[in-house]
C-alpha cells in the first residue's frame, strides 16, 4: 500500500505555513533508480529536516502519477527524535489511528476559550455558505465575492475528502497573506487550519461566530478523489455540507461545477458532481447559482441545471450575470488551476464558481 524511499536531503526549497520544500536525493531501490525528487515536510508532524539529513519518505502517489502536484512526503527523520512540541491543552485527534495521528485543540473543545460561545449554539444567523465541489474554486469564489464586497470577511471550512493537512493548500496560504481569508477551518479528519473543529456543523458554527465571517466556503482540500462512478466521489460531501448550513439555519449557495474543456463527458457542461451532489444527497434547498454564459454552452448549463430546480427538484436557482468577473478572477493574487488547466483554458468553471461568490456577496449586502 505503501512505496518506502530513503533519501538525503540536498536543499530546502523554500518555505511556508506549515510546510518545507525540499529537494532530496532518492537512495536506489529495487525497481526504481532513484535519483532527484522534490520533497514536502510537514515540521508539526515529522520536524524540520536540514541538508545532508537522512530521510523516510512516502512516493506512493508520486511514483503512480497522481495529482500531488509531483511531491513525496516526508514520515521521519530517522537519525532524530523531533523535539516535543509545546504542551497543548487539546484533546482532539485528527487522522485517527493512522502512525501520523496529531492531537490538536478543537475550537469546540472544553479545554478552548471558545468552549462557552459554541456549547449551545445552534445558528448561523442567515449567513450565505458558498459550497463548491474542487478545491480550485475557492480563490474564485472569493474573488466573485470581492467584486461586490470588497471588504467581506471570508472563512474558508475545508472538508476531509481531499488533503488532510490544510498545510498542503499554497491558496490557502497565500489568499491569508493577501488579505482575502479571514481564516481556515480544518473539519472532521482535516487539520491544520487556524482553527480545528470536529465536524463541519462545528466548523460553521466557528466560522460564524469565532471568526466573525461575513460568509463561508465549504469544499474540500487539494485532491479530489473520483472513480467514474455515480457515487464514488469525494465531492459526495458537498451535498452534506448544504444540509449542514440549512440545519443551522445560515443560507446555502450552491457553486456549479462547470467545464467546457474537460476531455470526460460526465463533466462536461455541469458535471454529474454537481447534478449528484445537490440533487440526490441536498435535502434542504439551497440557491444553485447558474452563470449566463454566452451562446450553446451556455444554453446547455441552463439545461442541465433546470434539474435541480423546484417543482421536480428542490433548488431556487439563480441566474447571475458574468460580466465584469473575467477582470475579478485576473486579479486574484493566487494562480487560478483546475485540474491542471488555468482561467484561459477553461474560464466557464471559474466564472461559475465566481458567480456564486458574485451572489453570496449580495447576500451579505442586502
Amino acid at each position: 500500500m505503501i512505496q518506502w524511499r530513503e533519501g538525503r536531503v540536498s536543499r530546502v526549497r523554500g518555505r511556508r505555513r506549515g510546510v518545507v520544500e525540499l529537494d532530496v536525493d532518492v537512495v536506489a531501490a529495487a525497481g526504481s533508480a532513484g535519483g532527484p525528487c522534490r520533497a514536502l515536510a510537514y515540521p508539526a508532524l515529522v520536524g524540520e529536516p536540514s541538508p545532508g539529513e537522512l530521510v523516510l519518505l512516502n512516493t506512493t502517489a508520486l511514483e503512480a502519477g497522481l495529482g500531488t502536484g509531483g511531491w513525496a512526503f516526508v514520515v521521519a527523520v530517522p537519525e532524530r527524535v523531533p523535539v516535543d512540541p509545546p504542551r497543548r491543552e487539546g484533546h482532539l485527534v485528527k487522522a485517527r489511528y493512522t502512525p501520523l495521528q496529531a492531537m490538536v485543540l478543537g475550537v469546540d473543545e472544553q479545554g478552548s476559550p471558545h468552549h462557552e460561545l459554541l456549547r449551545d449554539a445552534d445558528d448561523l444567523f442567515g449567513m450565505p455558505v458558498v459550497v463548491a465541489d474542487l478545491h480550485s474554486s475557492l480563490p474564485a469564489v472569493i474573488a466573485g465575492v470581492r467584486a461586490h464586497v470588497p471588504g467581506a470577511r471570508v472563512a474558508y471550512v475545508m472538508t476531509d475528502g481531499g488533503a488532510l493537512p490544510a498545510w498542503f493548500s499554497r491558496t490557502v496560504a497565500e489568499l491569508r497573506e493577501a488579505g482575502w481569508l479571514a481564516a481556515c477551518v480544518s473539519a472532521g479528519q482535516a487539520f491544520g487550519g487556524d482553527l480545528e473543529a470536529v465536524s463541519v456543523h462545528s466548523a460553521l458554527l466557528a466560522a460564524r461566530l469565532v471568526v466573525e465571517a461575513d460568509l463561508a466556503v465549504v469544499a474540500q482540500g487539494p485532491g479530489n478523489l473520483g472513480t467514474g462512478t455515480r457515487w464514488g466521489f469525494s465531492g459526495v460531501s458537498a451535498g452534506e455540507a448544504v444540509n449542514a448550513a440549512g440545519v443551522l439555519r445560515g443560507r446555502p449557495v450552491g457553486a456549479l461545477r462547470i467545464s467546457h474543456a474537460d476531455a470526460r463527458d460526465r463533466h462536461r457542461g455541469v458535471s454529474h458532481h454537481s447534478l449528484t451532489a445537490l440533487g440526490r444527497v441536498a435535502l434542504v434547498p439551497a440557491d444553485v447559482v447558474v452563470p449566463l454564459l454566452p451562446g450553446p454552452f451556455g444554453g446547455r448549463v441552463r439545461e442541465q441545471a433546470a434539474a435541480l430546480a423546484a417543482p421536480g427538484g428542490r433548488h431556487r436557482l439563480v441566474e447571475v450575470a458574468v460580466d465584469g468577473l473575467r477582470e475579478a478572477l485576473e486579479a486574484s493574487p493566487v494562480r487560478l488551476s483546475t485540474m491542471g488547466r488555468g482561467l484561459d483554458d477553461d474560464a466557464p468553471a471559474f466564472l461559475a464558481a465566481a458567480a456564486a461568490g458574485r451572489h453570496a456577496g449580495r447576500l451579505v449586502a442586502s
